[in-house]
């Protein structure tokens, strides 16, 4: 079982940490989340937040692929309709060997409408551009001394791709739970990068439509990542005293969009979250990992059972979590949790 640590850096105004100051958290833990023996680092992505998320996914990458030698380096998830497809394709080019190929993409088609309109791109297109992009970030990437592309949102003239990637495939994993979007991500032949947001009841429905489509191409996927908001500690009271408040400030913008009616979330009990205001820890704790050692060995051996992962994608750096707090919360799941799931 592999164990990857996620990075939103996400910092409401008015909260402990500012952005500058998550960003130097996330500069001084990373030599230890390699240390640790941590397979990845991922990074999210989401624009014009009140509750503050990181907009520029590939910089900070950039920044990891500096600070590290093994780790495996992944947007989980960029919104890759937000992007010019020649820029996303350079910047994706020169990351893959900044980071000697440890880059992954993963990616989704967005469903924010703020950020389609502050980039002025039309929302109802996201689908269709999604693909297309994709199409030829994969066409150039293995082409890359000739990347022209035609396509119906754009062309691209016969050009050379420099720098040429290290990689001579990009991985790419789809960040989608619509039915449609997991029947493409299993035609394209791409693994499928479980939301957070869902509990382990709709991820077994969204994983069992996935496997059922891959079966109807013959493909067979690799990878099952799954997400979770993650804080462990030697006390539990400790873990929940930061955990609570940090993972309600994270769904903060899942509870926004179900509230306006653009994105389901649903709670515990499969209730729709209609009230965009706070969330209660108490109300999605069973999708979370906050507690002590044993509380996270068995609610990590619980998703073992049911979604049958390879690797689990921990989001420990929390709102409002002090550095020293989220350092301990590494050590102690890399120390009291990782080894009882060697092999």
């Amino acid at each position: 079982m592999k164990f990857s640590i996620m990075f939103s850096f996400v910092a409401p105004e008015g909260g402990l940490l500012s952005h500058r100051e998550s960003f130097a958290q996330f500069t001084e833990v990373l030599p230890l989340v390699e240390a640790l023996g941590y397979h990845g680092v991922h990074i999210t992505e989401h624009h014009f937040q009140s509750d503050g998320w990181l907009p520029s996914p590939l910089l900070v990458l950039a920044t990891a692929a500096g600070l590290t030698r093994r780790v495996r380096l992944v947007s989980n998830i960029l919104v890759s309709t937000l992007y010019h497809p020649v820029q996303l394709l350079e910047d994706l080019a020169t990351l893959d060997n900044l980071s000697n190929g440890r880059l992954g993409l993963g990616t989704a088609p967005g469903y924010v409408r703020e950020e389609f309109a502050g980039r002025g791109l039309a929302y109802e297109e996201r689908f269709r551009r999604h693909e297309e992009i994709i199409d030829f970030l994969q066409h150039a990437w293995r082409n890359p001394d000739d990347i022209g592309f035609s396509g119906k949102l754009f062309q691209v003239p016969s050009l050379r791709l420099q720098p040429r990637p290290v990689q001579p495939e990009l991985p790419i994993w789809y960040g989608v739970s619509g039915p449609q979007m997991l029947d493409r991500a299993a035609r394209r032949g791409v693994p499928v990068s479980a939301s957070p947001r869902h509990t382990t009841a709709e991820l077994q429905e969204h994983f069992a439509r996935y496997e059922a489509a891959a079966a109807r191409y013959g493909y067979v996927p690799p990878e099952r990542p799954v997400i979770r908001e993650a804080l462990v500690l030697e006390n539990r009271a400790e873990a929940i005293r930061y955990g609570a408040p940090g993972t309600s400030q994270l769904f903060g913008l899942y509870g926004k969009k179900s509230a306006s009616g653009e994105r389901a979330l649903r709670d515990d009990s499969g209730a729709l979250v209609t009230d965009a205001g706070p969330l209660g820890y108490q109300a999605l704790a069973s999708r979370f990992l906050v507690g002590d050692p044993a509380e996270a060995r068995d609610g990590v051996q619980a998703l073992i059972e049911a979604l049958h992962p390879t690797e689990i994608v921990l989001r420990m750096q929390m709102p409002d979590v002090p550095t020293e707090v989220l350092a301990r919360s590494l050590r102690v799941f890399a120390e009291q949790v990782m080894p009882h799931f060697d092999g």
